[in-house]
């Protein structure tokens, strides 16, 4: 009798049913609020989308906004890396550019969406806070006060008040949805916090360090040398 074939064995080790089931779902919640509001999502739609039992979702998550945050958290969780060897102000330009331009994209949407989710379940904003934006404050706070420390900002600067005055228009116009939240308005808005807090000794001091070689080259010789 010829022998049976064996079963092939895959290469690896196998993702459970649990991490194939978990991928699934967040990809369906990412799809769906690509196509609604969060106030419409279901946990049915995402159940059906995904090709999982509504038990298995209720297992893991105890409501939609549950599960819209663990999406949220997976998918938007990640903190823009500012080289040390940037200056504080570079680190807010450069974090406030990011954020725009996540705001311009689905990223915007579904914050805009938690938060008027938020307005009835106070349990949501304080998810969101502690989990997305508390860390993102706490790496901001530490680019201002660098500066602080190293005299480009002025000592009596208040960092949480001047994070919130860059901050906190940016959200507006995230929110109303109009005028329009662009790059340039980003640009402005750090120029306008920054004006009173820039210290013009660490300015002169870091323009007098920079190289004069290229001075020497097109100023005439001092009389004498």
């Amino acid at each position: 009798m010829p022998r049976a074939k064996s079963k092939s064995v895959p290469i690896g080790r196998p993702r459970s049913e649990a991490a194939v089931s978990h991928a699934a779902i967040m990809d369906a919640v990412y799809g769906l609020l690509q196509e609604k509001p969060a106030r419409d999502l279901t946990m049915d739609a995402v159940a059906k989308r995904a090709g999982v039992g509504k038990p298995t979702l209720y297992k893991w998550w105890s409501s939609k906004a549950a599960i819209i945050m663990t999406m949220f958290n997976e998918r938007f969780g990640g903190i823009p890396e500012v080289p040390d060897s940037t200056t504080a102000e570079e680190a807010l330009r450069t974090r406030v550019s990011h954020l725009i331009a996540q705001c311009n994209g689905l990223f915007g949407k579904v914050v805009a969406d938690l938060i008027a989710e938020g307005q009835r379940d106070f349990s949501i904003l304080k998810e969101l806070y502690e989990s997305h934006i508390r860390p993102r404050r706490a790496s901001t706070l530490a680019d201002i006060k660098r500066g602080i420390a190293s005299g480009e900002f002025l000592a009596v600067t208040e960092p949480e008040l001047l994070l919130d005055a860059i901050v906190a228009p940016l959200y507006l116009r995230l929110l109303l949805r109009y005028p329009a939240l662009t790059e340039e308005y980003g640009k402005q808005v750090v120029d306008q916090a920054l004006l009173g807090i820039r210290n013009p000794k660490w300015r002169a001091g870091r323009v007098s360090k920079r190289p004069s070689a290229h001075l020497k080259m097109i100023l005439p010789p001092v009389l004498g040398e």
